[in-house]
This record gives structure tokens, sequence and C-alpha cells, in this order.
């Protein structure tokens, strides 16, 4: 098997593909064929405020044939669309008002229930403020929970990084995920007939973050050590002097800083899952994330399972870092294949990068895990089927060919347990009801 390594060429980043990439006990996986519509809080706030809209746009994916929804109600800065004790109330976006007592995901569960659609809620964990709107409450309630970037060279609060939408919260305070896990355990008791909850950005937001001082102290408890030049020792900056171009390298704890943020999300979603299937049995856990492997460690992310071991394969992977894989946890995974690149065939005839690669941590390699079918196949192969894999598309990412879109879906549907389309809103902009319609219905029927 050929170790994954990274280097720099012509302005691109390639990788050495392996050979294989194998687990050690891979699980059977029965195929759900389930497809998911994802409805974003903010895109559609004015749309689903009137229940009537509610029950319309169910019986439209219905009838496009996805049997599940994806309903958005905890926003990137910790508002949430229903009536909390706990988390700020959403009651206004973009000039659209809400009264506090509208209870959107009761009619979504109620409607979706009545014609055979299963109601989903997600909710973003460690998301605190939108930078571009000073909102959030990383700019009210607590701005002290906010992350801590290291940019270069500089250590800045996320609030002020203003080229960054997202205003991402410390995963590794503990008061955080207290009050994250109080949330969450707030709304499965309050929403007991909601088939399951979709986890969103369960990560940091980058790997020039979260760089405070709570975060050197837990990260030297966890390894046994003293970090004597914090943060260079992790990370450190380099300018070019004849580019000005900044780039960061790798400190001598930089793996073992890596392994340590992985196994602090890890310890959230199973602290999270033991609480939610304590409160409901029944409740359907499931978790978002792009399928970018090779380049999700630079968020804290392990979704693979325990069984495959990552130091055979990444540079970046420390031999204890495959015990931080958490798809075990997962009722479900949902896995963001949002290239423009459908299949490796794509992928061998691209003559450089197509489409936009500016989802957190990725990079620009061609290489096939950067194509729907090569992305969908690495996912397969690292989860070990210890939980279905639905893929998921981007829809606006082919606004400049609904063809590649068309195929895309049945690409998906070909290579995965189920569809998740990301967001209705693009479906319903571009009125695309009838192409998304055919293909799933023509993959279905092949």
């Amino acid at each position: 098997m050929l170790r994954i390594t990274r280097f720099a060429l012509g302005g691109f980043m390639f990788l050495v593909s392996a050979l294989a990439i194998s687990c050690s006990g891979e699980k059977e996986q029965a195929v759900t064929n389930s497809n998911f519509m994802w409805f974003d809080c903010e895109a559609n706030y004015e749309r689903l405020s009137c229940p009537d809209s509610i029950m319309f746009y169910l019986q439209k994916c219905k009838s496009a044939g996805f049997d599940n929804v994806v309903v958005d109600v905890k926003s990137i800065m910790g508002e949430v669309l229903y009536d909390s004790h706990i988390a700020p109330y959403m009651g206004e976006w973009d000039g659209n008002y809400r009264r506090q007592d509208y209870d959107m995901l009761s009619y979504f569960i109620e409607y979706g229930h009545r014609i055979g659609v299963k109601v989903y809620a997600s909710l973003n964990i460690f998301a605190g403020g939108h930078n571009w709107y000073d909102r959030g409450i990383i700019y009210k309630e607590h701005p002290e929970w906010q992350s801590i970037v290291y940019d270069k060279g500089e250590l800045i609060p996320i609030s002020k990084i203003k080229t960054n939408y997202n205003g991402m919260l410390n995963p590794a305070d503990p008061q955080v995920q207290q009050y994250q896990l109080d949330i969450l355990g707030e709304f499965a008791r309050k929403y007991m007939d909601v088939d399951g909850i979709i986890f969103d950005r369960v990560r940091y937001d980058g790997i020039t973050s979260d760089f405070s001082d709570l975060s050197k102290r837990l990260f030297e408890e966890y390894a046994g050590i003293s970090v004597g030049n914090f943060p260079e020792d992790i990370i450190y900056w380099e300018k070019d002097p004849d580019t000005g171009e900044w780039r960061y390298r790798e400190g001598e704890h930089f793996l073992k800083w890596v392994e340590w943020r992985a196994s602090v999300i890890k310890d959230f979603i199973s602290d999270a899952h033991a609480m939610l299937k304590g409160i409901n049995p029944d409740l359907e856990i499931g978790d978002y994330t792009g399928a970018w492997y090779p380049t999700y460690y630079q968020l804290g992310v392990n979704w693979a399972s325990t069984d495959y071991d990552p130091s055979a394969d990444y540079d970046w992977a420390t031999p204890e870092y495959k015990n931080t894989g958490y798809a075990e946890l997962l009722d479900l995974y949902m896995t963001g294949l949002y290239y423009t690149l459908v299949t490796k065939a794509d992928v061998d005839a691209a003559t450089g990068v197509t489409g936009p690669r500016t989802e957190a941590a990725m990079d620009n390699s061609l290489t096939y895990c950067y194509s729907v079918e090569g992305g969908a196949e690495l996912a397969r192969k690292l989860t070990c089927g210890a939980a279905p894999l639905i893929g998921s598309l981007y829809v606006e990412q082919y606004k400049d060919d609904w063809s590649g879109f068309t195929r895309a879906v049945k690409q998906v549907l070909e290579d995965t347990d189920g569809l998740m389309v990301f967001d209705i809103v693009h479906i319903i902009n571009h009125g695309l009801w009838d192409e998304l319609s055919a293909a799933v219905h023509d993959a279905s029927a092949e």
C-alpha cells in the first residue's frame, strides 16, 4: 500500500494515491435508497414562515422522489427556530419576522408524517456567529467562546476576520460543549416525534484555530507535554520574500495536535450520542461533513470508522489517530460530494482544477476524491459500512451546466445509499423540479 504524501507542483497540490484502502473488518451495510432534501434556515426563512408553504414543498419533495427532509433549526449564529429556554430565538432574518410561538418544525413533522415523509432536524453545533452581519452569540451572549485564530503570525478573535463568514466557537471549551449538549437535550425532549437529528459544523474552523490559552492547556494535559513555544511549536508562519504570500508550516507537536483535536470532536459526538439515545432510543443520529478526507483533518474531524487506520496512508495521522473515528456512532452519514467533476473518467480528462474549491479544508488537488464517483468510493471504504452513506450534492455548483447536475444525481444514487440535495432554495430558484424528479426516478428504475 502506498503512503499518500503531499507535494506542490505548478501551483496545484497533487497527492500520490494509495493503491488500496482497506478496513480491518468491513461490515455489510444494506442499501437504504433514501433521498433527503435540505431546507436551509436562512435561505428559506420567509418561505417557511407559513404552514401552507411547508405543506406545499413537502408535497413537491415527495413527488420528486424524496422520502426524507432535513430542516435547519439552529443557524450558524447560534440562534434557533423554535422556542428554547437556552438558545436565543431567530425571530428575524432579512427583514422578515416570526413570532416566537410559531412552531415551524411541528408543522413539518405533522404534515410530513401525514404523507409518508420522515423529518430530520439539522443543528449547527460549533458555530456561533455570522461575521458578515456581526450577529450571533459570539457578538452578544458569549464573545468569550469564539475561536482564536492564528493567522499570518497573529492571534486574532474569529469575529475580527471578515473574510470568513463562519464565526466558529472553540470546540474544546468544556462550557461550549455543555451548552451545546444542553441545547441538543432540550430539543430532543421537545420534539419526541422528530425522526432524527443531523449534526452540522461539529468541527473546528480550520487548521489555524483554536489557539487560545485554554486549548494550549487542554492539549498539554492530553499529550502529557509542556509546549514551550506556543503556537509556533504547533504551526508557524513564513512569508515568501518574492511573492509576499504567507504559508503556515508544521511545528514539532503538529501531529499530536491534529490527533488531539480529532479526539475532542469524537468525544463530543460520543457524549451527544449517549445523551440523545437516552432521551429517545428511536432517534436517528446523523452527521454531515465534506467528503475530502485527505485534508479534512484540518477541521479536527475524523468521520471514518475506527476499523480504518489513516496512518497507513496519510503523513498527518499518528498511529493513534484511528481511535478518533466516529462512524460507528452514527445511524447515517451524509458526505458532501461538492464537485463538478462527476466520474473518475472526468478527472482523467481534466487539464486542471474545475469548479470552486471554497469549502472549508478543500485544496487544489486533481485527484479522484474530488469527483462524485471517486469521493463516494473513498467514503465507502473509510466508513467500512458502519452507517448508511448518503451522497450529498450542492446544487449551485452546476448552474453553468445543469446536465452535470443530472449526471451527478444519477452517480450518487449508483454509488451510495441515498441522495441529499443542498438546498431546496436552488431547486426552486432555478426551476429544476422536473430535471431532479426525472434523474431520481430514472436512477431508481435502473
